[in-house]
């Protein structure tokens, strides 16, 4: 037996002692598909920071709590009669031969945008093929997934159907449009219609991210890294200079300091 096999083995048996009904744990023996959720988005999120901080050891620790949480739905899908660890890597493995006839098959691609073509194609005709009331090609784009991601995903199902811009102008117009709502939506006081639009503007933003060719999440995750390394910089700043209650300090002193922060964070670029 390899040493992976062995080792997963090792974790399905460390698993099935938790649950023991007599032995276990009584917190893992009381846990649902339901209540492991909050664990697993916390858990991916924190392989996400592990990759964005480039600390591999902590990558390798992350990725364990996420494959354990892996095992754990699995387990309770054993226990319940519907399927187990097994009949999950045995799924996705044909799922990733059914989608790369190109390395597994005769299949070909002359290049990037074909092969991408073909992949949607390819999950497109599983979608169909799946039994399911929903019949609308936005089906399957989970609801708790972000809201920045799920606005990209169905953003791209519905490009995939022709319906979509051709170029980011498009957008850029319709963001310009929304943002005239916004404008309007808040003169009339309407604070119900003004969370509409400031929602259509937030949408509309994501859909000119994605025509530029960026994502959305990876920007926004970008943008507050930076705002947080500004504001400790100017933290620090003013503290150097006597300051170290920041809610006594004037609107124009607090953005004076932001200011020479951003020159200095600029100037070290240069």
């Amino acid at each position: 037996m390899s040493r992976v096999c062995s080792t997963i083995e090792e974790l399905l048996e460390l698993m099935a002692r938790l649950r023991d009904p007599q032995s276990g744990c009584p917190w893992d023996r009381a846990q649902t598909w339901r209540s492991l959720v909050p664990y697993t988005l916390e858990e991916a999120y924190e392989v996400a920071d592990a990759i964005e901080q480039g600390d591999v050891a902590e990558l390798r620790e992350e990725l364990g709590d996420l494959l354990f949480q892996i095992v754990f739905y699995s387990r309770i899908a054993d226990e319940e009669g519907h399927f187990d660890f097994a009949d999950v890597a045995q799924g996705i493995t044909d799922k990733m031969h059914r989608r790369h006839p190109h390395v597994f098959g005769d299949a070909s691609h002359s290049d990037e945008q074909s092969l991408r073509r073909a992949w949607e194609a390819a999950k497109a005709g599983e979608r169909s093929q799946k039994d399911r009331q929903d019949k609308s090609q936005m089906a399957g784009v989970a609801r708790a997934l972000p809201a920045l991601v799920r606005a990209h995903k169905l953003q791209k199902r519905a490009r995939d159907l022709g319906f979509d811009w051709s170029e980011a102008q498009g957008a850029l117009d319709k963001t310009h449009e929304e943002l005239a709502e916004v404008e309007a939506a808040a003169a009339e006081g309407d604070s119900d219609h003004l969370a509409e639009e400031l929602g259509d503007l937030l949408f509309t933003v994501a859909n000119l991210v994605r025509l530029f060719g960026y994502q959305s999440e990876h920007l926004l995750r970008a943008a507050n890294d930076k705002f947080e390394r500004r504001f400790r910089a100017l933290e620090q700043r003013l503290a150097a200079s006597g300051h170290t209650d920041l809610s006594q300090l004037t609107l124009e002193q607090l953005e004076s300091a932001w200011s020479d922060v951003k020159e200095e964070e600029n100037a070290r670029k240069n």
